[in-house]
């Protein structure tokens, strides 16, 4: 289905909106109400897409799409909603592995994006088209064509992203988090566009390990952002001392990082200008200003659809001047 809009014309230019997870799609829906398609790219993660039983999964794009075609499971954020599980129940009466889950319309997703790849698309090709079938007007785009995978050094051994965070339950500690093939990958044509257009960047609420650093670690994106001649602005994942979910506090403690939104702001003094910061931790603006990050606090905890366009209100509002 479609998403309608509720428009409000804040920015003059296109919006940059990198994104993972369910942080992330929460609030590129919010960006969605507020900007036409023409004026928003959301570049998503794909460090943790993997192939299950032949097919290619890409969850973060799948988490986004979801989102924006009104289909998402509500509960869990990701997913579909009134899903089934048959096929992977059939599945496992096989004796096939099915410690991910996937649903049976969920499957038709990965079926579809593999037969596109098959057939000579990259993942970009491959995305637009899902999209387009789903009714999405707004740009969803991987971050690359080229295969970049999330490796975590754990003391189990090393662990792709889905076998560290849905197969053990994201349970063994973190050593160490590398990006296999992000040396030899580009970003993806939409998203260099982006970095070249743009009027505004948009950081969301997404893991910085896991969703965010797989995106800057494509060769000359992370210098594009520091070049950036428009206001930079991200919205912490971290609330409380906390994630909202996921593993993002448990992983910065386990590589050293202060588990705060100073922590992740230290990690961002130089592509970030300007950081929202739920309400609760505004005591910690100080520390963030002496960063050289201009502090905001706000209601950063998205739950409604009020929640989600009103965070995007404000982030505009800022990145607007």
């Amino acid at each position: 289905m479609a998403i309608t809009s509720d428009l409000d014309p804040m920015i003059d230019g296109q919006v940059l909106a990198l994104a993972g997870g369910v942080g992330g799609a929460k609030l590129v829906l919010g960006l969605s109400r507020l900007l036409p398609p023409d004026q928003l790219v959301i570049v998503v993660n794909t460090g943790d897409d993997e192939c299950f039983h032949g097919l290619h999964v890409s969850p973060d794009l799948d988490t986004v799409m979801y989102t924006l075609a009104g289909l998402a499971d509500p509960e869990k954020g990701w997913g579909l909603t009134g899903e089934t599980f048959n096929a992977l129940e059939m599945l496992g009466r096989y004796g096939a592995d099915t410690w991910f889950n996937l649903g049976d319309r969920d499957l038709a997703t990965h079926i579809r994006r593999t037969q596109l790849l098959h057939q000579g698309a990259t993942l970009s090709e491959a995305t637009a088209e899902l999209c387009q079938r789903l009714g999405i007007a707004h740009r969803i785009v991987p971050m690359s064509d080229e295969p970049v995978r999330t490796m975590l050094d754990t003391e189990d051994g090393e662990l792709a992203m889905q076998q560290y965070f849905v197969k053990q339950l994201a349970e063994p500690k973190v050593r160490a988090v590398r990006y296999a093939g992000a040396e030899s990958a580009f970003p993806s044509p939409e998203f260099q566009g982006a970095l070249d257009q743009a009027k505004l960047v948009v950081f969301c609420p997404s893991n910085p390990f896991l969703s965010l650093d797989p995106i800057l670690a494509i060769p000359g994106v992370r210098e594009s952002l520091k070049g950036f001649p428009g206001p930079r602005v991200a919205v912490s994942p971290i609330v409380g001392g906390a994630a909202l979910r996921g593993p993002a506090a448990k992983i910065m403690s386990e590589l050293g990082h202060e588990v705060s939104s100073v922590g992740v702001a230290r990690r961002m003094t130089d592509i970030c200008d300007i950081f929202f910061i739920d309400d609760q931790d505004s005591g910690l603006s100080p520390a963030i200003a002496a960063l050289g990050i201009k502090p905001v606090p706000a209601p950063t905890i998205m739950i409604s659809e009020a929640d989600k366009v009103g965070l995007a209100r404000r982030v505009l509002a800022v990145g607007a001047g």
